[in-house]
């Protein structure tokens, strides 16, 4: 089976990268794909980069009324995305031609089994069962703003929160990247919830799959490229990697692996948009309608894309 996906796009004031992201991922050589662009509350010109595309079939972009931060902009793509699985692309990413094809194809094979050579108990699953993968991976480049191109692959990196000792080859911006750009099968987040309302919200969300014993993929090529700019929030003063506000999300989510260690215990997250207000939404048939505001339900293309 070949799922279907969303790709969301998170975006906050990137009106000048915005359609080179879309393009590339309008341009996927996966047939059942759909983007969805959410608009965290910009002030730039990205309501008018929306509006170009409004009328694409596999289009929609949703407009949210104020800034919520991109973990809530993330889990308002869940909530409203309608198919089998979902990736996330950030507003710099340029995924290549067949990214999304192949990982739909890794995801949507049922034909894997937990190999007896392996501890399946500690992940909850009998030997020879079949396994429901959760998450594809793939490698990626980041274009560094002076030039300098890194590549980003995803090893002993994936488990860098709770064995650091594994880590000594790899250093940021390296491979400690985490799960941006992975799709993962839309049960996870029925199990596990969305993304934890942080800046740190990839690591967190990749370290509750990984104590939930959910089953990683990697695609040992690279897919994806990054092109990091200087107003992103790894190279923001107040969202560095050494901010005040990123060493408190980290520690955060340090405590919650060392209480896993203790207990084994994993909290879902579960994805709340009572505090989040959308206020437009281009394509409302691509959208799961129960997740859309009643006044955007029914609407058709050409008027949602005009909701202010």
């Amino acid at each position: 089976m070949l799922p279907s996906v969303t790709v969301v796009i998170p975006t906050f004031n990137r009106a000048h990268l915005l359609p080179q992201a879309i393009d590339a991922a309008l341009g996927q050589s996966h047939p059942d794909t759909t983007v969805m662009v959410v608009d965290d509350g910009s002030t730039d010109g990205t309501t008018g980069v929306l509006a170009r595309y409004a009328e694409h079939p596999r289009f929609v972009g949703i407009r949210l009324g104020t800034n919520v931060g991109t973990a809530q902009a993330k889990n308002v793509g869940i909530a409203l995305s309608r198919t089998d699985a979902v990736t996330f692309h950030d507003s710099d990413d340029l995924p290549h031609r067949d990214k999304v094809l192949r990982q739909a194809r890794v995801i949507g094979n049922e034909g894997v089994d937990a190999h007896p050579c392996l501890n399946w108990e500690m992940t909850g699953r009998a030997p020879e069962s079949r396994i429901q993968i959760g998450a594809v991976l793939t490698h990626h480049e980041l274009i560094l703003p002076d030039g300098t191109r890194v590549e980003i692959r995803r090893t002993l990196s994936l488990v860098d929160d709770f064995f650091p000792n594994l880590q000594m080859a790899a250093g940021p911006p390296g491979d400690w990247t985490h799960v941006n750009s992975g799709m993962f099968h839309r049960d996870v987040f029925t199990r596990i919830g969305g993304f934890s309302d942080c800046i740190e919200e990839d690591r967190e969300f990749r370290n509750r799959l990984i104590m939930a014993g959910e089953v990683f993929w990697v695609i040992p090529d690279i897919l994806l490229t990054k092109i990091e700019s200087a107003g992103s929030l790894t190279l923001a003063a107040a969202t560095d990697y050494d901010s005040p506000r990123r060493v408190a999300d980290r520690r955060r989510v340090w405590d919650q692996v060392e209480n896993w260690f203790r207990t084994r215990e994993v909290t879902a997250v579960p994805i709340d948009l009572s505090a989040v207000r959308i206020v437009g939404c281009s394509n409302p048939a691509l959208c799961n309608p129960s997740a859309l505001p009643s006044e955007l339900r029914n609407l058709q293309p050409s008027a949602a894309g005009r909701i202010a």
